[in-house]
């Protein structure tokens, strides 16, 4: 009692039966046609995207902050030099870049807009008083280098001479302004 071996399967449609593409070669391999058009995007799974960048590097951020503090203070007394009038806005723009500089570098750490507001206070101090330089310069007809850096307890001396209420409102608005400022840039 011998079976025989089941037929092999066969192709529902093979080239007798009207299928031209039925033994034809792999698209890609030697010989075989090729696609009409590209492979499209997205065929194969999409690279991951990039790491987010490192926010929350407090040193980074404590960098920013001062970095940015004595450009915007020499900005500051170069505005009020010029102008030879405090103005209420710059110290508010002093205050806010800082805070900014310091709170996109150093993320949500609690540090990084106290030491703002701090350098808030520093950097509007050195405004007033390079600005305060630049105008006895002007006046003595010197050098501003020889005026803020051989004279600069005479400037500070004008300085408190000069200094109103209107001008420590100034440094409190600074301060807040960097506080802030680093708070919302970190949010």
């Amino acid at each position: 009692m011998s079976q025989s071996p089941p037929p092999p399967p066969q192709q529902p449609y093979g080239p007798a039966d009207g299928n031209p593409y039925a033994q034809q070669a792999p698209v890609g391999a030697p010989g075989a046609p090729q696609a009409p058009y590209p492979p499209q995007p997205g065929a194969f799974a999409p690279p991951p995207p990039p790491p987010a960048p490192s926010r929350g590097n407090l040193a980074l951020g404590l960098v920013a902050a001062l970095v940015a503090a004595l450009v915007a203070g020499a900005l500051y007394g170069v505005i009020i030099g010029a102008t030879e009038h405090e103005i209420g806005w710059a110290a508010v723009g002093v205050g806010f870049v800082i805070g900014l500089a310091g709170g996109k570098a150093g993320g949500r750490s609690p540090v990084v807009p106290i030491v703002g507001a701090v350098l808030a206070l520093a950097s509007v101090y050195l405004g007033q008083l390079v600005g305060e330089a630049m105008m006895i310069a002007d006046y003595v007809h010197a050098d501003f280098s020889e005026v803020f850096f051989d004279h600069l307890d005479v400037v500070q001396e004008a300085w408190k001479k000069e200094a109103d209420p209107l001008t420590f409102l100034f440094f409190a608005i600074a301060a807040f302004a960097a506080f802030s400022g680093a708070k919302k840039a970190a949010a």
